[in-house]
């Protein structure tokens, strides 16, 4: 059997990272293809280092552009890599435009597709990360489920229960990985544990609008007592100048930071304001309470536990709500060995 992995951003490095580790562990034929979908350093190569993964055999350098335009060059893309590779089996994690593209060029070449992450649903189709994973599950054939919410989301969308398999979380694998590797970055930014808040932002449904923007520093900046540290996406760094809006100066900007430095923060703050779904998990992992910059979740069993809470029209309220609470909740995604059973499934399904 080969073994395509394919993947285009942080998250699905990430998340990827111990399915890859059980590929080399195992010795078997597999490759990867990155589709730059984050292209700059501090999203892309700073991962491979700091997970300790192989480089990509493949890259096809898609960068920036509008969902049509992105999905469009990567189908190009991957079709003149599966005419040469022919792999068997495609393994696609999440829900952003490289999931959605490979599952699809995939499925037109016959290639069984396993999907990680499957069965996530936020009920926002608006957001274009709602569209891709509902289309990637549609057409896949092997279902990776986090929790069984999932694997009855799929059931309930008429989905065969034969290849649904509920395996918990990468991102668990990932987070306790990292816990064990140091990073220095506290130090660097002289933080003291707990003394900070962290903050993500990147959403284009948060940054892209002007008016949604606007209104999200505003409510950011009305946490005047608190040191928050921002590592700044560059797609929210471009649109704050663009739209010539203010960061509050409360928040300490700094340029987008690694792994291992980005576990590092998750770990030793107070709490975690995001907009990333990836986060939303990491923070519940860790034990840190966090508060998610959106009005729906496709990550519900954060919110389950009391590790996080939607957004209301007052983060100043969410904030004192949450920011002394008990961190004693059970992790819901797993105990870190789900790349390890998802490599063994695909595996024992390959020699049935």
């Amino acid at each position: 059997m080969k073994i395509v992995i394919i993947l285009g951003t942080r998250p699905e490095i990430v998340k990827l990272s111990s399915i890859i580790r059980e590929c080399e562990d195992l010795g078997l034929d597999y490759f990867i293809i990155h589709t730059n979908q984050h292209y700059s350093p501090e999203l892309d190569s700073i991962f491979f280092k700091d997970l300790d993964l192989p480089k990509p055999k493949y890259n096809l350098n898609i960068g920036s552009g509008t969902q049509g335009e992105q999905i469009g060059r990567m189908f190009v893309g991957l079709e003149k890599i599966f005419k040469k590779e022919m792999p068997d089996l495609s393994i696609v994690q999440g829900d952003t435009n490289s999931v959605f593209a490979g599952a699809f060029i995939s499925s037109r070449f016959g290639i069984k597709i396993a999907h990680v992450e499957a069965g996530l649903r936020s009920y926002d189709n608006e957001m274009p990360e709602e569209i891709n994973r509902i289309l990637t599950d549609h057409i896949s054939n092997y279902f990776f489920c986090p929790a069984e919410r999932q694997k009855a989301t799929l059931l309930e969308e008429g989905i065969s229960k034969k290849n649904i398999l509920v395996v918990g979380n990468t991102v668990v694998d990932a987070v306790f990985w990292a816990r064990n590797h140091s990073s220095d970055i506290i130090r660097k930014l002289n933080l003291v544990d707990k003394g900070y808040c962290l903050l993500t932002l990147h959403r284009s449904e948060n940054v892209d609008s002007e008016d949604r923007l606007k209104y999200l520093l505003g409510q950011i900046g009305s946490l005047t007592d608190e040191n928050i540290i921002f590592p700044i996406h560059p797609r929210t760094k471009k649109m704050i100048g663009f739209f010539g809006l203010i960061i509050p100066g409360n928040v300490q900007c700094i340029e987008p930071i690694g792994f291992l430095d980005m576990v590092t923060l998750e770990k030793h703050s107070k709490l975690i304001l995001t907009d990333s779904g990836g986060v939303q998990e990491e923070a519940c992992v860790l034990g840190i309470p966090s508060i998610t910059l959106r009005t729906t979740t496709e990550r519900p069993e954060v919110i389950d536990v009391g590790a996080n809470i939607l957004m209301s029209g007052n983060l100043l309220h969410d904030f004192n709500n949450m920011v002394n609470i008990r961190h004693g909740w059970e992790n819901p995604f797993g105990d870190g060995n789900s790349g390890k059973s998802i490599i063994k499934n695909l595996v024992g399904i390959n020699n049935e």
